[in-house]
């Protein structure tokens, strides 16, 4: 083995990845890395046959969430499900213009970049907006997630005396870190509680120890 393997074996060694190939931007740290803290309201939660309705997005990096760097868009309805419409209250003619599915994936894609996603129960929003993307013609998202409901449980104690839940909601969070609700059940408003959650999370990981982007997804 010459010198410089050695370097390479020693320094994924290090980092725990001895057998895998370490993603450069994981080698970056959690405040210079740009995050895109998103949410969607659908119309229901059947991947192949209900449909996004909004997509609300904020980015986040250097600590501070970037407001005027925000991302909300309304999608035209060609599903209507009146159950779900009494939780996050779009109602078919309640936003005019609305843009179609490819332009409002357009827009998204194009705010969202390569940054690094994070959500609360990562998978729904994340495979519906795929799902999306396969539909008019994109190749799905490569972007790598972070699931807030998974990051909260490692700021919890380990021990007997401690009952964790096996799932912590959104509502859950925002008690425990005294996160105002008003705008709960829509995709900007449950995009915002998530940001500052994840912000309250890293604050909370960081008084245990330091920690680096790469440990976050481990």
């Amino acid at each position: 083995m010459n010198i410089f393997k050695k370097i390479k074996v020693a320094v994924l060694d290090i980092l725990g990845k001895s057998d895998k190939i370490v993603d450069e931007q994981l080698l970056g740290t959690i405040d210079s890395t740009r995050f895109v803290v998103l949410d969607t309201e659908a119309t229901g939660f059947d991947y192949e046959n209900d449909r996004i309705l909004s997509i609300g997005a904020v980015s986040l990096q250097n600590g501070q969430i970037n407001i005027p760097n925000s991302f909300e868009i309304y999608i035209q309805q060609e599903h209507y499900n009146q159950a779900t419409a009494k939780i996050h209250g779009i109602l078919r003619e309640s936003v005019l213009d609305r843009p179609n599915e490819l332009e409002a994936l357009e827009q998204f894609l194009t705010f969202l970049g390569d940054s690094i996603i994070v959500a609360h129960h990562t998978i729904f929003d994340i495979t519906m907006i795929n799902k999306a993307l396969e539909r008019n013609g994109f190749p799905i998202l490569k972007n790598k997630t972070l699931d807030t409901a998974v990051l909260y449980k490692k700021t919890l104690l380990v021990s007997p005396l401690f009952e964790r839940k096996d799932n912590y909601t959104l509502d859950d969070l925002a008690d425990k870190f005294d996160i105002s609700k008003k705008d709960r059940h829509t995709a900007m408003g449950d995009a915002f509680i998530t940001a500052i959650a994840f912000l309250k999370i890293l604050k909370k990981l960081r008084e245990k120890k330091e920690i680096t982007l790469l440990q976050l997804f481990k």
